[in-house]
């Protein structure tokens, strides 16, 4: 086979009869349920990955297993329930099938796996062409034009959220960046000594402030990563302006240039971390978690309430705990350890007889 991974399995009942002699050992045959032979590719960090494979010993057990003469023909027999040191029967409770969030996993999944092929040939490398090519003052400056023409419809979700205090902030920063920041190109309204921070909101947030439920999880081309009230939320997102204002927020001569900036910087923003998924042993389930534990966490804070527990794959998603890089070393200053020279003048005098 030109193509094949060997997998060797090891019986426990095997490795327990290790002691005894050979003649005692009994046989066991192994079963298998699913083809146990596969290839296993390489991550994009060089690790292998794992694949499942099943097998079984009830056959060859079944046979050696002696009948229990009150046993009953086609009944299933009860089992021993297994127990703790202190005799407590040892409950094990668990689900199997997709997360009630994600009911259309097989779905979002294909279209996971589709989306991240379009992004390796085509929105990748134009992303990195966007960052690399554009002079950096330039590209700063597109990006602040999107965030200013996007600080109406945050002001206007905090004010239904009834945060009157972030709501004049947002106006604030609008008014001083489209007059002094020309339009939105700099951002004077974050410099120090003003202090106004950008701070995205949406009508996902407000819905989910006054508790309309995420819906079930998807994963769409061109969007990612949503639930159904956040696929709703920046659908209504996109349509205040061009409603409320009209010309020329309606016209494709603007909503073009301006999704496409706002989706290449925000590409660029995660593309450390979506190298660190692709890593992950389900980068699949690694994208739907963290993605849902940050809105759950962004809600939650709207919302005045404690947030969610963070769950394990955050580390290795955002590269913290035991997956944070290792700091660099930094060389350590060289010491002169040789004696300097004597002064001449001073060995003079020191040498010189009385």
């Amino acid at each position: 086979m030109s193509n094949a991974a060997l997998v060797a399995l090891t019986s426990p009942l095997l490795l327990s009869q290790a002691s005894q002699p050979a003649s005692q050992i009994p046989s066991a045959s192994v079963i298998p349920t699913a083809p146990i032979v596969q290839t296993a590719p390489l991550s994009r960090a060089g690790r292998p990955n794992f694949f499942l494979t099943s097998w079984s010993l009830a056959a060859s057990q079944a046979e050696q297993t002696p009948p229990d003469d009150d046993a009953q023909p086609g009944k299933a027999q009860p089992s021993e329930p297994e127990r703790d040191a202190e005799g407590n029967v040892i409950v094990v409770e668990g689900s199997y099938g997709p997360r009630e969030v994600d009911p259309i996993a097989r779905v979002n999944e294909e279209s996971y796996r589709i989306t991240q092929q379009l992004d390796n040939a085509l929105v990748e490398p134009v992303a990195y062409a966007y960052r690399d090519g554009l002079p950096g003052p330039l590209r700063q400056g597109l990006g602040n034009v999107v965030n200013n023409l996007r600080e109406p419809n945050n002001a206007l979700n905090f004010l239904l959220q009834g945060k009157i205090g972030k709501t004049l902030e947002t106006l604030g920063r609008f008014a001083i960046n489209s007059t002094f920041g020309l339009g939105g190109l700099i951002d004077m309204a974050g410099k120090p000594g003003i202090g106004l921070p950008f701070r995205r909101n949406g009508f996902g947030n407000t819905m989910g402030f006054y508790g309309v439920g995420t819906g079930p999880y998807l994963y769409l081309p061109l969007t990612g990563a949503t639930n159904a009230r956040d696929f709703t939320g920046s659908f209504l997102d996109q349509l205040l302006l061009p409603v409320a204002v009209g010309k020329p927020f309606d016209q494709p001569e603007f909503t073009v240039p301006f999704y496409l900036v706002a989706n290449l910087e925000d590409r660029i923003a995660v593309d450390a971390e979506m190298g660190r998924i692709e890593d992950t042993l389900d980068p699949y389930a690694a994208r739907r978690d963290s993605y849902l534990y940050r809105r759950a966490r962004e809600i939650a804070e709207l919302r005045g309430e404690e947030p969610p527990e963070r769950p394990l794959i955050m580390d290795e998603v955002e590269g913290t705990g035991d997956f944070a890089d290792p700091p660099e070393e930094q060389a350590s200053p060289q010491v002169d350890t040789e004696e300097p020279p004597p002064d001449p003048a001073v060995a003079v005098i020191i040498t010189r007889p009385r």
